[in-house]
């Protein structure tokens, strides 16, 4: 469905994207992970022929051509392009026109999308008007009015709570079904963990690639998650052979080689250093652990 091969952009001598080589297949839900400014956006964008690469080479669909083949494509950006003026019916409409669809097509396609989307109680609303969810339940009722084979979602539920964001990727996984291919950029480390295959992406490089489950079961530490309350955490166990030590909300995940070594110093050092109540145990590896791994390496 999708190939890159050697794909490299660079802005005013800054390299954004570096030496690509991907492959994403079709039916699949693919994710693109990384931090800000890691060359997600600027991959998609040179996928879907909107910025040209400064070198390598890429097919879409088996077609070197993408202008040939952008009605089988959707786009949703980061940023919501619609007419913030105009109501979610008026927008629809207005994607629909611009793809040559009769004014009849156009209206039964719309309703169909936007029960889809559970929008048409709010077709009369201006778009402006529209919660950031909702927003973006639009913009994917809008990328969806010319029913692509290849749908495109540069982080599409960032700043998005997290009901509207669950029920964002429940469409997702519908389309999917009915046989859409979905390449999507997220933040997220539980939207990557829904996702068939995932790049995790850094300083313009995929470093890593392959399925959630396949990437947990390929990360070469062991995690035990420390429940503590309290401070200088860190330095209470400076001392102990620890490679790493994250936060995780409320909980520290410490990074280790020997997992029946490691809980043994950590315990001696935390009472040691004044800590009565605290839990230690071995927990299997997150994605984020493993991403937060990865990136340590690749810098």
């Amino acid at each position: 469905m999708i190939r890159t091969q050697g794909l490299s952009k660079s802005f005013s001598g800054l390299t954004a994207v570096d030496t690509v080589n991907l492959q994403v297949e079709a039916g699949e839900i693919f994710g693109l992970v990384g931090p800000d400014g890691a060359g997600k956006t600027t991959l998609m964008r040179m996928i879907l022929g909107i910025v040209d690469p400064s070198a390598g080479s890429l097919t879409v669909m088996g077609n070197a051509r993408i202008e040939s083949i952008k009605k089988s494509i959707g786009y949703i950006p980061q940023k919501f392009s619609l007419y913030r003026d105009m109501s979610v019916m008026e927008n629809i409409r207005l994607i629909g026109s611009l793809y040559g669809a009769s004014a009849g097509a156009i209206d039964e396609r719309a309703r169909e999308i936007l029960s889809f989307t559970n929008l048409l109680p709010f077709a009369d609303r201006l778009a402006e008007n529209l919660s950031g969810g909702m927003k973006q339940k639009l913009a994917l009722a809008a990328g969806l009015m010319h029913k692509p084979q290849l749908f495109f979602l540069d982080e599409p539920t960032t700043g998005v709570d997290p009901v509207s964001r669950r029920e964002f990727w429940q469409m997702l996984y519908r389309l999917n079904k009915e046989g859409m291919t979905v390449f999507v950029s997220t933040p997220y480390m539980d939207e990557a963990e829904l996702c068939s295959r995932v790049a995790f992406m850094h300083e313009g490089r995929i470093v890593s690639c392959a399925s959630p489950e396949q990437l947990r079961t390929d990360y070469p530490y062991k995690i035990l998650e420390l429940t503590i309350v309290g401070r200088q955490i860190k330095q209470a166990l400076q001392e102990c052979d620890l490679i790493d030590i994250n936060a995780f909300g409320d909980k520290y995940h410490l990074v280790v080689a020997d997992p029946v070594q490691a809980q043994h110093s950590v315990r001696l050092a935390l009472e040691k250093a004044g800590f009565a109540a605290f839990q230690l145990e071995p927990v299997a590896p997150t994605l984020e652990d493993v991403f937060v791994a990865l990136a340590g390496e690749a810098a």
